[in-house]
């Protein structure tokens, strides 16, 4: 009987006792949110650096980023893509966990991250495959394609537009995510980052479609809708890691 009894209010203290809390991030977690925030900025200063010594013709107002990889010091944009896309990677990583370990509503803890990897992963193809020529750029190709020149460049292209599209949406999913948790401003930036990256890079495509007169800003357009993406990516990243909890020290006891 007594025996009995004792199960029953262990089992008790169990069912008081409830879930057990989540686990707080890590260094690791740390580590990977700031990589995310640093990609931006260290990629936005590789491409204009690299813009602005590229000899032979290259106009950063109406050619691509990509474009950089293409001609006389073409490698230093292929590698610029990768060093951005790895750490964009850590750093959606170390978002998913953080949201994981954050109390309250888990809206977008998902999805969010999932969409953001999509598009850091995206950042790594651009590095692999490699563009064909647009806009007339290297000097003597034509401004415009009837067809690829091959697998790399329509991979390049396909995976480009499905890395576009996981960023809009990550803006969209942080938007809903905020809304919920009561953080309005937030929530507006994230909707108009995706509205503005969305708008700004539909110019930019028309542009290098050879859209008049859009042709010769489509570099500019897609630089703003780019600079909008990395300067949404970089502020959620240090928000969230401004707002985790501070790591205990490991005591030596």
């Amino acid at each position: 009987m007594l025996t009995g009894m004792n199960g029953l209010a262990n089992t008790g203290v169990l069912l008081a006792e409830g879930p057990p809390p989540p686990r707080k991030p890590d260094k690791a977690t740390r580590r990977s949110l700031l990589g995310g925030m640093l990609a931006g900025p260290l990629f936005t200063v590789a491409y204009l650096l690299e813009g602005a010594i590229k000899p032979d013709g290259y106009d950063p107002l109406r050619h691509p980023v990509s474009s950089l990889a293409l001609g006389e010091f073409g490698g230093l944009q292929t590698a610029s893509f990768i060093v951005a896309g790895v750490p964009s990677l850590a750093g959606a990583a170390g978002l998913r966990r953080a949201l994981r370990a954050a109390p309250g509503p888990r809206r977008g803890a998902r999805w969010g991250p999932l969409l953001l990897g999509i598009w850091a992963a995206q950042l790594v193809c651009m590095g692999i495959f490699r563009t064909d020529p647009v806009s007339g750029y290297p000097p003597g190709t034509p401004a415009a394609h009837e067809q690829y020149s091959g697998p790399a460049a329509a991979l390049h292209d396909a995976i480009a537009m499905l890395g576009f599209v996981a960023l809009a949406a990550a803006c969209v999913v942080f938007a809903v995510r905020f809304g919920v948790r009561r953080r309005p401003g937030w929530a507006a930036c994230s909707a108009l980052s995706a509205l503005g990256f969305l708008a700004t890079m539909a110019l930019a495509i028309a542009a290098f479609e050879q859209v008049e007169p859009l042709t010769a800003y489509g570099g500019l357009f897609q630089r703003i809708a780019i600079t909008i993406a990395w300067c949404w990516q970089t502020l959620l990243a240090a928000h969230t890691l401004r707002a985790l909890p501070d790591v205990p020290a490991t005591s030596s006891d």
